[in-house]
């Protein structure tokens, strides 16, 4: 997998279809050397000679700057975008760090706390530790790649080490950075807002620099932490495809450098903006993960290496491998509005169409009949739930069904028996005003007996319901984010100090109950992360249950995250965020394409919606092992056309799923091309349940197919299911 040849001094990371090389340079720089397509061992001598003569420093002033670099530090000639920067106690934020040595361990590393990609068997992985060191300072940066060589994946993570005897001041230090041959650069990203997260965007780069970032400490509706470069246009089947995605859920960066030569300077990792670390001697700061993929097929190569990876490796625990339950949520239904008889009529309806897991969302708790009270007073509310918790879980369970509850351990209310009792516990900077959203504060997750609190209240309200599973929500961007704890010189660290304590409790609670389902939320999809992922095997992926929209959500969030993962859920119409009315069908086909679920209150259905509904239940029910273990395929993009195409693929090929969603009519002279469909075993034959259709694997894939019925449709969200199976 890994392999350093002396000779040239290189670094060779070999994955199944990329080659990742780095190589020391003459006067002990780091350099990135390529990465790319497996080389032959023509291409690969050609690579080196080319190299060794670019890496020989000279005094030119820029020599520097045109060399490709993989971790540039600050202050000397290359004066682009650094990947770190320090403050040393002299008052200099000047840096060299300069190769020192290496080790290739099997495996992977403990890290210690907070999110990482796992490693089940050694031989899944190969580690490779570089250690940097700036030798005036006595400090020492080791970087990791950790290759996943059948997933095509590579994992980077930055270690600086305080060896010397002053403390120093971490003011910037990304988890990845590599330097890209000059070519047409495109960029691929995903930003959005409240309700319509991570929209695809795709263009061309242009000279200078562009931050894709949060400063929110979270994740962010407004921009994903994940990216994509492409070396000139690429489509699904096409062109080189980069991608960067972070295991972080609080500020994070991801910052393109293009200069004038067109190369292209990538850094990933935590924010800078409002950071700032002071690391004492003999201590360590650990960078988050940043997960690499290539491919040269362009981006449905990307999409399978990352979608394989978060299943097999992200996910982990009880779930990693269970098929996820079909849940109905009260939330829709009944707003803040329930009683434990009302919730028991819905409940019996989930379960007459199917359903396998009831619920129960905001206001179960303090006295939460509105989103301005309550939040930090986690015990039941009584005049709701006579019986408590346990026994409206009682009588959930005894339909058959499991039992959820939704919780928003970050938050307090000012109007809430904690504020009263600890009105310090909030983040706030003293003699400052708080401000509030949704009328709340946010606690200060850094500290420990915040965290103590809420495991002790959080968990016993989890044992009295035999709670099998939790949203875990978080609606609010962080503001006024200081604390009288640390020190003046150390308010720079509360931003992570923060999101390490929320990490910290969902560990404590991962451990006391190993078996729930945790599903992260944040206002919908603002903390749509690998960070997450790592605690919980899957997230909220938007407030917004609109069909059309969620078609557009869930298309773009698909580049970078497996099905498996998001949470969608069939609404009433009109819907209750966009006020569009949309067939059933269509809402539900939607659904089934992610974890299916369903925010309604049924009782109030047609007898006719109902029993729709509860089939598609019991489709979803023999399909969810394809939909939620298979591998995923765009066909045809709703941002591009008027339709959104997508298929699902049996790890055996013997099976597959094609969903078609036409948004509106088909107009007078159009052309509707076929449909190629992908992930099929070319020699082998389908048969297309319901269409008379029998053909080749290969044909379909080459040729393509496409339903009749859409060729001259004149209705607006019009759809389709099709099941193949191989004969």
């Amino acid at each position: 997998m890994i392999t350093y040849h002396p000779a040239h001094r290189c670094f060779l990371l070999k994955a199944q279809n990329f080659f990742y090389v780095l190589g020391v340079s003459p006067n002990g720089d780091l350099h990135h050397v390529y990465w790319g397509k497996p080389l032959s061992p023509t291409a690969w001598g050609r690579l080196f000679s080319e190299w060794e003569k670019r890496a020989v420093e000279t005094e030119h002033h820029v020599s520097r700057e045109f060399q490709r670099r993989e971790f540039p530090d600050f202050g000397h000639n290359d004066l682009r975008t650094p990947a770190f920067q320090l403050e040393h106690a002299d008052g200099y934020r000047i840096s060299e760090f300069l190769y020192d040595s290496l080790k290739i361990l099997p495996g992977k590393p403990d890290f210690g706390p907070g999110p990482s990609s796992r490693v089940e068997e050694t031989d899944h992985a190969q580690t490779l530790k570089v250690v940097l060191r700036d030798s005036l300072h006595k400090l020492e940066l080791d970087l990791y790649y950790t290759l996943y060589p059948e997933r095509d994946i590579l994992v980077r993570r930055t270690i600086l080490r305080n060896r010397g005897s002053k403390p120093v001041s971490i003011l910037k230090l990304s988890s990845a950075s590599l330097d890209l041959p000059p070519a047409q650069w495109h960029l691929v990203r995903f930003p959005g807002r409240w309700a319509n997260e991570r929209q695809w965007r795709e263009g061309p780069l242009q000279e200078g620099t562009l931050r894709l970032e949060s400063r929110r400490g979270i994740s962010s509706h407004e921009m994903n932490p994940f990216a994509m470069v492409t070396r000139g246009p690429a489509d699904e089947e096409k062109g080189e495809v980069y991608g960067f995605v972070l295991a972080t859920s609080g500020n994070w960066l991801i910052e393109t450098e293009l200069f004038r030569d067109q190369s292209l300077r990538i850094n990933a990792g935590l924010n800078d903006f409002n950071f700032k670390w002071r690391l004492e001697p003999g201590k360590a700061f650990i960078s988050p993960e940043c997960v690499l993929a290539y491919s040269s097929q362009g981006f449905t190569g990307l999409s399978l290496a990352y979608h394989r990876f978060i299943r097999e490796r992200v996910v982990g625990g009880f779930w990693q491998n269970r098929p996820r339950p079909m849940l109905l949520n009260n939330w829709e239904a009944t707003y803040f509005k329930f009683n434990h008889e009302k919730l028991l009529r819905i409940a019996r309806a989930g379960k007459e169409a199917g359903l396998e897991l009831f619920v129960l969302d905001d206001g179960w708790f303090g006295k939460r009949n509105d989103d301005t009270t309550s939040l930090g007073d986690w015990f039941v509310d009584r005049r709701k739930l006579p019986q408590g918790l346990r026994g409206l879980s009682d009588d959930i369970h005894g339909l058959g069904l499991k039992f959820g509850l939704w919780i928003e351990p970050e938050m307090i209310s000012p109007k809430s028996l904690l504020y009263q009792k600890h009105p310090d516990w909030c983040l706030h900077v003293p003699k400052r005003r708080r401000r509030m959203a949704r009328s709340q504060l946010v606690l200060d997750m850094s500290r420990p007996e915040v965290r103590d609190y809420l495991f002790e209240a959080i968990g016993g309200a989890l044992e009295e319901g035999r709670v099998d599973y939790v949203k875990w929500d978080m609606n609010r961007s962080l503001s006024e984010v200081g604390n009288e704890i640390l020190p003046p010189g150390r308010q720079g660290e509360l931003y992570f100090r923060y999101l390490m304590g929320v990490y910290d409790l969902m560990d404590r609670l991962n451990r006391r109950f190993p078996q729930v389902l945790f599903e992260g939320c944040s206002g919908g999809g603002a903390r749509f992360d690998l960070g997450i992922l790592h605690y919980h095997p899957q997230i909220w992926a938007s407030d917004n249950t609109d069909g059309l929209d969620r078609v557009f959500i869930q298309y773009g969030t698909s580049f970078g995250y497996p099905p498996l993962v998001m949470g969608a859920h069939v609404s009433s119409v009109p819907n209750h965020q966009t006020h569009r009315s949309m067939p059933l069908k269509w809402r539900c086909l939607v659904a089934m394409s992610g974890n299916f679920g369903v925010e309604a209150d049924i009782t109030k259905w047609k007898p006719s919606e109902r029993k729709e509904l509860a089939d598609y239940i019991q489709l979803y029910k023999e399909i969810r092992p394809i939909i939620q273990f298979g591998d995923f395929y765009r066909l045809e993009s709703p941002y591009q056309s008027n339709r959104a195409a997508w298929m699902f693929v049996n790890p055996d090929q013997k099976e597959a799923l094609l969903f078609v969603f036409q948004i509106n009519p088909t107009t007078i002279g159009e052309k509707v091309k076929g449909l190629k469909l992908k992930g099929l075993n070319a020699l082998t034959a389908y048969e297309i349940e319901g269409q008379k259709v029998k053909l080749s694997g290969k044909k379909l894939m080459e040729e393509g197919w496409f339903p009749k019925a859409f060729k001259k449709n004149k209705k607006s969200y019009q759809c389709e299911l099709f099941k193949l199976n191989s004969v």
